[in-house]
């Protein structure tokens, strides 16, 4: 995406840091160099010389200003690039765009029927493309549930944009419970964090959805029958609640020592490791493709 208008393509994301709050929710651009390259990344600014930022108070709020996707695209139909971005509530907003890379300091929220659009779930992922091809700008998005939902535009084409509710484009998958047993031929479809592209993949002229999503295979560690795996992990969840107890109680206790609070985390975190003994836990992801009729 040409985000500057230079004729270079430029790298676009949102961000978020566990370690530094204050990062949480800029917008970071790498503007592109002639020669292929990519400058530093910074963070985008507003006409008005500050970090764009989502609304909400940094402390009270702060999913609703960490942004998960911005998706960069003429949302308003004058010709400029905006800016449609998610959050982590599930909600939407838009940065109208000034031209040359620069955009409104103010987002503004989508709304439907003059409520904040929001995805079941959340962690909104905004893709705008035509879904149906009558010319208007709809709204594709990704959940927490691991569905894709879209966001008919009714306005009709150059019009300002006026959205439908969600409906499921793929529908969420079921529930999986943290620690139960989960391997990869079990899985159907996308399970948690979807995130949506929408594209022509196979060239037939429809459009298609690539969704990624997260998941956590849990297999019984080398040896070990499923119901072996089970007797042990209910074992050592009492285990585990104690140590968790124990750390709660020296946390609590201003009169405990700093040694002996570190002494209760060494101890909860050589339960917690105790897993690999029984399980095998893969935290990985999959792409999914559902091609378009």
């Amino acid at each position: 995406m040409d985000i500057d208008g230079d004729g270079i393509v430029d790298i676009l994301s949102g961000s978020y840091s566990r370690m530094d709050k204050d990062m949480a929710g800029l917008f970071q651009v790498l503007y592109g160099k002639k020669d292929g390259s990519f400058q530093k990344a910074k963070a985008l600014e507003g006409t008005d010389g500050k970090e764009l930022l989502l609304p909400g108070d940094q402390d009270k709020t702060l999913t609703d200003k960490i942004c998960t996707r911005p998706f960069a695209v003429d949302w308003d139909g004058d010709g400029k690039l905006d800016l449609v971005v998610g959050n982590f509530t599930g909600t939407f907003f838009w940065f109208k765009g000034e031209g040359k890379g620069k955009f409104s300091p103010k987002a503004e929220p989508i709304l439907v029927d003059g409520k904040p659009l929001k995805i079941p779930g959340s962690h909104s992922d905004p893709f705008v493309i035509d879904m149906n091809g009558d010319g208007a700008l709809d709204l594709v998005s990704g959940s927490t549930d691991g569905g894709v939902y879209w966001a008919e535009n009714v306005a009709g084409k150059g019009k300002p944009p006026q959205l439908k509710p969600f409906r499921a484009l793929i529908k969420p998958g079921r529930p999986v419970e943290y620690g139960k047993m989960l391997k990869e031929s079990d899985l159907k479809g996308p399970t948690y964090a979807s995130r949506v592209w929408v594209a022509d993949v196979n060239g037939d002229g429809k459009l298609d959805l690539l969704v990624g999503d997260s998941v956590t295979l849990i297999e019984p560690a080398k040896g070990l029958s499923e119901d072996e795996m089970k007797k042990k992990q209910s074992e050592w969840q009492g285990e585990l609640q104690a140590a968790m107890a124990a750390l709660n109680k020296t946390n609590s206790d201003k009169a405990i020592d700093d040694k002996t609070k570190a002494k209760a985390r060494d101890d909860y975190q050589k339960v917690y490791d105790k897993r690999s003994q029984f399980m095998k836990q893969e935290m990985t992801g999959f792409v999914w493709l559902y091609l378009g009729k």
